[in-house]
């Protein structure tokens, strides 16, 4: 893959501006430092200036004038607007999302798969008051790691789960221990069969998740319903309900992108 794009004229830039624009809507609502960027992207800081003023230029990044940092620019909102049609499945799911949260009363998200990532696209707050910021709107995990990427890399065929696995040698030391082959191989299988994966502080320590997948019509994941709150309120009896709930909101979700694109 890397010796391919390396082959196409032009493409080292346009990998190193799609990897900013990436990392600037990841930022969110507060944006990113210059100092930010280039370490996340790992390039020089003039680099990554002159990316981001060619980006700017173009109005896919903006920077605010107070505090220097850079933001998602208006290109992008149009852009986006357009894709939407095609690939955004919001609408459809804003309001299981919605229910899930309800019913739970934890944070309930939808996340897509994009490449080797989960992308967070929707967030809906439970009543419950003391809450997990671990996840939000444009926040991106490795799958594998959050418990949306877990429950869809499970599902995976297991020939494109050994690639992605020999891709990425690097979960273990950038995400810890638990995010080794092996220990990852065995939270997959233990996820496949429950049905939907655990997250059990892994990322921050007392916040827990559970993720299950959302299928497309062809049964492949490409979605995750997901919820996340405080280890006390995952105990073993709860965390099975709060599976239960999880699935059938997921399977419902499933059913209707799979109705709606028929």
């Amino acid at each position: 893959m890397e010796s391919s794009k390396r082959s196409i004229p032009g493409a080292q830039a346009i990998a190193r501006a799609a990897a900013l624009l990436r990392l600037v809507t990841a930022s969110g609502a507060n944006g990113a430092s210059l100092h930010e960027l280039a370490r996340d992207a790992d390039l020089s800081r003039s680099t990554t200036h002159r990316l981001l003023s060619a980006l700017r230029a173009e109005g896919l990044v903006d920077r605010d004038e107070d505090s220097v940092r850079w933001m998602p620019g208006p290109e992008l909102f149009l852009m986006g607007s357009v894709a939407a049609a095609r690939y955004d499945v919001t609408a459809l799911a804003r309001d299981i999302v919605r229910s899930l949260a309800v019913k739970t009363e934890e944070s309930a998200f939808l996340s897509v798969r994009r490449a080797d990532e989960t992308v967070c696209l929707l967030r809906e707050e439970g009543s419950f008051p003391i809450r997990s910021f671990v996840l939000s709107e444009g926040v991106r995990f490795p799958l594998g790691v959050a418990s949306a990427g877990l429950a869809i890399l499970a599902f995976l065929p297991d020939h494109d789960v050994d690639a992605y696995l020999d891709r990425h040698p690097e979960l273990e030391q950038n995400w810890g221990r638990p995010h080794g082959q092996q220990p990852l191989r065995t939270r997959l299988a233990e996820t496949k069969e429950r049905g939907y994966a655990v997250n059990p502080g892994l990322i921050v320590e007392g916040s827990w998740g559970l993720g299950a997948a959302v299928f497309d019509r062809s049964g492949r994941p490409e979605w995750a319903l997901s919820l996340t709150g405080v280890a006390f309120r995952f105990g073993p009896e709860r965390t099975v309900e709060l599976g239960r709930i999880l699935l059938a909101h997921a399977h419902q979700l499933s059913a209707r992108i799979s109705g709606a694109r028929r």
